[in-house]
């Protein structure tokens, strides 16, 4: 029988299992749901199944740079603790490299085969969940290349070459020094890193988000008492402001806290040797989005004592 993209997406969400795996549970099981469930369990993932409810917020963020592309991935795992083991590093480490074979496309990525073991990056981490035991996911990749000029790489909080909590890449294109560009590239990563815009320029701005924000400083500034004409003015100023605080190319550079980083860009010129042209940039912060799972230890203790 024909089995849904919808289906291997749902059994995937609810086992933690590889993608292909659940397709040939799915296959099996004539596409029911639980039955393909337990038939996985039948191959030996069962532990693997068991832990796919766990939150996976922590893990590590990879990049792999080849020439004028580089690639980002994220996999995550329920604690920080399995950041430092080297058979989860070595997975987001080849992850990364693998990623530039599927230009960052996740499902691809998932079924791409993982060197020497014979197994499918989704299945080297139901494995290392099978051994480390804790539930891992591969959460997100991209890739950024550039006709001609450079790509600029940061990781923040480094655990190991090319591995850390937080991962950047920045896009230059320029006929310029490739060297000087890669260093101004890495210079406007670790700004990305630290300020986290929301985009490259006011163009890519959220048109909703730009409206909220409008509405809000409108209602405030009509709580003055001005006249509608003064109140226009006051809030077309409050959106240059808001432009200077979210979007790159308008933040002040915190490497030099003077130019914004648009001026920057262009000081770097006639050091570089040609017009630069930042092309885009990709920011993965680890967990970031991911809904952590808290526990109140006070209120937990209480309630034990209650039953006892």
């Amino acid at each position: 029988m024909s089995i849904s993209a919808a289906d291997v997406k749902q059994l995937r969400e609810m086992t933690g299992v590889g993608m292909m795996d659940c397709k040939k549970a799915l296959t099996e099981t004539n596409g029911d749901i639980e039955a393909a469930i337990d038939w996985l369990r039948s191959k030996g993932l069962a532990k693997a199944a068991k832990k796919a409810d766990r939150i996976a917020a922590e893990g590590l963020v990879g990049i792999a740079v080849e020439g004028n592309r580089a690639a980002i991935v994220e996999i995550n795992s329920e604690t920080d603790f399995v950041a430092r083991n080297e058979q989860f590093q070595g997975i987001v480490r080849n992850a990364a490299k693998l990623a530039l074979d599927v230009n960052g496309d996740v499902d691809a990525l998932a079924a791409a085969q993982f060197p020497g073991t014979g197994r499918t990056v989704s299945g080297e981490l139901t494995e290392a969940i099978a051994k480390i035991g804790e539930n891992m996911t591969l959460r997100r990749a991209a890739v950024m290349e550039v006709a001609q000029g450079a790509i600029g790489t940061y990781v923040h909080s480094s655990i190991s070459d090319g591995l850390g909590r937080i991962g950047v890449l920045v896009g230059l294109e320029s006929e310029g020094d490739k060297d000087k560009l890669t260093a101004l590239g890495r210079q406007i990563a670790m700004h990305v890193a630290a300020t986290k815009p929301l985009s490259l320029s006011s163009d890519d701005l959220d048109p909703e988000a730009v409206e909220r924000e409008r509405a809000v400083f409108s209602e405030q500034a009509r709580q003055s008492g001005k006249p509608d004409n003064i109140i226009e003015k006051m809030v077309e100023g409050r959106i240059r402001k808001y432009y200077e605080e979210v979007t790159l190319l308008a933040q002040t550079f915190v490497i030099d806290g003077e130019n914004t980083v648009e001026q920057a860009v262009k000081n770097a010129e006639a050091d570089v040797g040609a017009p630069i042209k930042v092309a885009g940039y990709v920011l993965f912060a680890l967990g970031e989005g991911i809904e952590k799972q808290e526990s109140d230890f006070a209120a937990e203790v209480a309630a034990a004592a209650g039953t006892a």
